[in-house]
């Protein structure tokens, strides 16, 4: 049986690497964890886990059939992604690895793409009845008023506009740039973790309020049981080919359950470790329900109002060339 666990562009995900590694072992006492990087010995998640393979760009043609390579000579049986810049094209091969045995926890194309596209993102939005920041056209902008590139990730290339002059023609005429309303400083930031079975059902939804964040991801945060939660349960209860761990980004205005949607990302977020410690035990459930063909049963036993205060911690190797 296949048994082992990869996971791709693995970069600083040390604690992801490890929980997966309890959680394998605690079912499969013999099961590994390997990881896989463009350059792993500079990647701390590489150094803790089971074992470690260097693989290129993700956008390079021989990425995929590196991967599959990979899966064969170490017996892998679920492959977990990270990174958004590879979503789309895991999608497009997850029935060919599907058929040697080989799960990877990628949403079917069709949701990915919404997901991807920050344009098909307000689509998504509207047909799960979720409000959301209003598009702006560029031709006729108000301001204050929010740019980010419509693929973007990481907040990379985000920037409030406060003014027509840091309106730059830079900005206006990157095609790839969209405008919306600038959301009040009111509104708090959440992160939902929420996890779908293979049939596009939602089985455990965690709301984490950001409290801080740096470069993009939390810091830290903690988690609410709250209007939050009621709201989107009864809006995402089913996603049309959704799978795994699906995180939704909201603006939350906490004063008057208000509530505007961000984004919606179909993988791990960098903040889950808090979920997983708050009892949403994500990839347990994904050892079970695709290594072992086991149903999941609804969850929400998770423990609101734990805070997560992340720090810098290190990795150190000996004999680095």
């Amino acid at each position: 049986m296949k048994n082992n666990i990869l996971i791709l562009s693995a970069g600083r995900r040390v604690e992801l690497t490890q929980e997966f590694m309890d959680e394998v072992k605690k079912i499969s006492a013999n099961a590994k964890v390997f990881c896989t990087d463009l350059n792993p010995e500079l990647s701390s998640a590489c150094q803790i886990a089971d074992g470690f393979f260097s693989v290129p760009r993700v956008t390079a043609d021989n990425y995929i059939d590196t991967i599959e390579k990979i899966c064969f000579e170490k017996n892998i049986g679920l492959v977990i992604p990270t990174i958004d810049t590879e979503l789309e094209l895991l999608s497009n091969v997850r029935e060919r690895f599907s058929q040697q045995n080989i799960q990877v926890i990628i949403s079917d194309l069709s949701f990915v793409s919404y997901c991807r596209d920050k344009r098909k993102t307000a689509q998504l939005f509207d047909l799960l009845n979720i409000d959301q920041p209003a598009m702006l056209d560029k031709r006729s902008l108000t301001f204050p008023c929010f740019c980010k590139p419509y693929d973007g990730s990481c907040s990379k290339g985000a920037i409030a506009l406060f003014s027509e002059g840091e309106l730059t023609p830079e900005l206006i005429n990157d095609p790839k740039n969209m405008f919306m309303e600038l959301v009040p400083k009111t509104y708090s930031e959440y992160t939902i973790d929420g996890y779908y079975s293979k049939d596009g059902q939602l089985k455990c939804l965690v709301p984490r309020k950001r409290l801080e964040v740096r470069g993009g991801e939390v810091s830290k945060g903690v988690t609410r049981h709250n209007f939050v939660y009621d709201y989107l349960l009864e809006r995402v209860s089913h996603l049309e080919g959704g799978r795994g761990c699906i995180t939704f980004q909201l603006f939350v205005n906490e004063q008057d359950n208000k509530i505007k949607g961000l984004e919606i990302n179909p993988r791990f977020g960098g903040g889950y470790p808090l979920s997983y410690a708050a009892g949403a035990n994500f990839p347990k459930w994904l050892i079970q329900e695709f290594l072992f063909n086991q149903p999941i049963d609804f969850c929400d036993d998770w423990q609101p109002n734990t805070l997560m205060l992340r720090y810098d911690a290190k990795v150190i190797t000996h004999d680095y060339q």
